[in-house]
């Protein structure tokens, strides 16, 4: 457990489009961080049968969501079987502030914490002309419609952004604007990450 103490754990926000997976990418091979994207989590737990993944399965092919706590359960195997790790990015998660309350739990009992949320911010109009582009040269459905985009968008806003609401009042949410040259945002990101030393 030694390894956890150390570490930087950041997570990564914004809307679909934002551009949150060129830039973690970017960040986990500036800072030699581990990428925790709940879906590849879930992913390889059923593949391999673990306990998580069969209560998982039961969730999922009733069509429903897996619970909060199956979900940090799997956060926390992870945790605990890369402790050499430098840090962690999360992605995609926590998405409720039930989640985020269970994430921070969590990382107490490891005496760690979540050190910055970075919120890559972009107006709604840019987001729908950048993912109508997207969708014209990746061939992703979901990215094709403009009502789809625009749902998509206000989901986020309804569900997600209350996450920023939390950890600003815990003073770790820090906004960049997320509009501009790739090399320039991460630059921006870069700062706020090594302003926490």
């Amino acid at each position: 457990m030694q390894g956890i103490y150390s570490m930087l754990n950041l997570i990564l926000f914004g809307p679909p489009g934002a551009g949150k997976g060129t830039q973690s990418e970017k960040l986990i091979s500036q800072y030699h961080l581990k990428h925790i994207s709940t879906g590849d989590l879930l992913r390889a737990e059923r593949q391999e049968g673990t306990e998580l993944g069969i209560q998982a399965n039961e969730y999922i092919s009733k069509g429903e969501l897996v619970p909060d706590a199956v979900v940090i359960g799997m956060v926390r195997n992870f945790m605990l079987s890369n402790t050499d790790a430098h840090g962690f990015i999360f992605d995609g998660f926590p998405r409720t502030i039930p989640q985020a309350e269970a994430l921070d739990a969590m990382l107490t009992e490891f005496n760690a914490q979540i050190d910055v949320v970075l919120g890559l911010e972009v107006q709604e109009d840019e987001l729908v002309k950048r993912l109508l582009l997207r969708g014209q040269t990746s061939g992703r459905a979901d990215d094709q419609s403009e009502e789809t985009i625009r749902t998509r968008f206000q989901e986020y806003q309804n569900k997600t952004l209350p996450i920023q609401g939390y950890y600003d009042q815990k003073s770790k949410y820090v906004g960049v604007h997320g509009i501009g040259e790739i090399d320039e945002i991460f630059s921006q990101l870069c700062e706020k990450i090594d302003a926490l030393n």
